[in-house]
């Protein structure tokens, strides 16, 4: 009788990707996916070994519990229990698929604290980028401001040049630049911190140090010491030497692949350099045969900014951190750009 009843019972047209309503079963004979609740519920059984006190667990009546397991039972096609008047044991099967639960349920749960956090702003991890001529003169005062005003954000910051660091913001590998500009790069937003004013730096005996009038002509004349290729600081000195008049490039003898080394040729009496005024009174102080000497007005500059991906999803987040910044570099010779 049961047999017969089986099989006049009409067909249900199957979907192609759904689950079967009420039963979870896909079509074709195919596992269905299981709901978390299923997952939740199964796992829960299966550490406790006892319907009862696993529905107590997870806070679900022992009758829904022990729906959810039957229906990813039927779902799977595999038993997952063998069920007795006194005992729950896990099948061979429940065994390996108990353990893939548990990483399944941690992972979500895992993103949802992710998103939890991406909902709060300055939090969860901001991975910055900065040149290597800014880094040691600015990272003192980012990092106290992101310590003091920031502690849940995960600052992690990456030193290197400038090309490297527009390679990292569009490939989403780094969120944010600290950086002079412009940087003339599509798809990229810059928010302007502030203008710094470029010293000479010269040996201790040269004509033009402690000079407070330099003519930016003097720089046609000068044996200028430049950094490696590949530095925007090495650019923006060349571009000063040509709006200064200077018609012959600057012969390259002698290079350096930091301003720290830089200083220490020009102490040397190997030439002079450009050094942004941020650098100088770290620069300056290694040797004591340099001196500096400033230029006539208007004194050649740069601008540092921050920079982000146009339309970055932290955007807001990314201003408000540069109005902060602002306030706390005013401490440092710069002009504010606001």
């Amino acid at each position: 009788m049961e047999s017969s009843i089986s099989h006049e019972r009409p067909e249900r047209p199957e979907r192609d990707a759904a689950a079967r309503p009420g039963t979870g079963k896909a079509p074709s004979g195919r596992p269905g996916r299981p709901s978390l609740p299923q997952l939740r519920a199964f796992l829960a059984v299966a550490e406790h070994l006892h319907f009862r006190d696993a529905a107590a667990a997870i806070s679900m009546s022992q009758p829904a519990l022990s729906g959810a397991v039957s229906a990813l039972e039927d779902s799977l096609g595999i038993q997952l229990f063998e069920r007795t008047t006194r005992r729950v044991l896990l099948s061979p099967a429940g065994e390996r698929l108990a353990v893939r639960a548990r990483r399944v349920l941690d992972a979500v749960g895992d993103f949802m604290e992710e998103a939890e956090a991406a909902r709060a702003p300055f939090t969860g991890v901001l991975r910055l980028g900065v040149i290597p001529t800014v880094a040691p003169y600015l990272l003192p005062t980012v990092l106290r401001l992101v310590h003091d005003t920031y502690p849940d954000l995960d600052l992690q910051v990456h030193e290197e040049r400038t090309s490297s660091l527009l390679d990292g913001l569009t490939q989403g590998r780094l969120d944010l630049l600290l950086l002079a500009v412009p940087v003339g790069a599509p798809g990229v937003t810059e928010i302007p911190l502030f203008d710094e004013d470029f010293l000479l730096v010269t040996p201790c005996d040269h004509e033009l140090a402690g000079r407070t009038d330099i003519p930016r002509t003097a720089l046609r004349d000068l044996d200028l010491l430049l950094l490696d290729e590949g530095h925007c600081l090495r650019d923006q000195a060349l571009d000063i030497c040509r709006e200064a008049g200077r018609t012959s490039g600057v012969p390259v003898t002698t290079s350096a692949a930091g301003l720290s080394t830089l200083v220490q040729l020009v102490g040397g009496g190997l030439g002079v350099t450009l050094l942004p005024r941020t650098a100088v009174r770290v620069e300056a102080a290694r040797s004591d045969r340099l001196a500096t000497g400033c230029f006539a007005t208007p004194p050649p500059s740069r601008r540092i900014a921050l920079a982000m991906r146009s339309g970055a999803a932290r955007q807001g987040e990314f201003e408000e951190f540069a109005d902060a910044l602002r306030e706390a570099l005013t401490a440092l010779p710069v002009r504010i750009v606001r």
